[in-house]
């Protein structure tokens, strides 16, 4: 079997992850760039795995309603990371 595995992504990654770097200096407790990853794991696990070997191959099925509900629901999923994360530096366990 010859195929080339390494172009299979989650579409939401690079939307998340694009966001997340736009956002980060709103968030200064949250600058190590290990909560960051942890930032982009929860808007991650928020959202529905959408896998794609090219992300054109989404953007061409996607309708400009599909398309801004889903950046609708990136940029609320991120925002949620950001307060989930930000309270759990706030606060965290014993």
């Amino acid at each position: 079997m010859n195929s080339d595995f390494d172009a299979v992504h989650n579409y939401n990654e690079r939307l998340i992850f694009e966001l997340i770097s736009d956002s980060a200096d709103r968030y200064p407790a949250l600058s190590d760039p290990e909560l960051l990853a942890d930032v982009a794991c929860v808007a991650l696990n928020r959202m529905p795995p959408r896998y794609v070997c090219h992300d054109v191959d989404m953007s061409s099925y996607m309708t400009s309603d599909d398309r801004a509900k889903s950046e609708a629901a990136v940029k609320a999923a991120v925002e949620f990371a950001f307060g989930f994360m930000q309270a759990r530096v706030a606060s965290p366990r014993k």
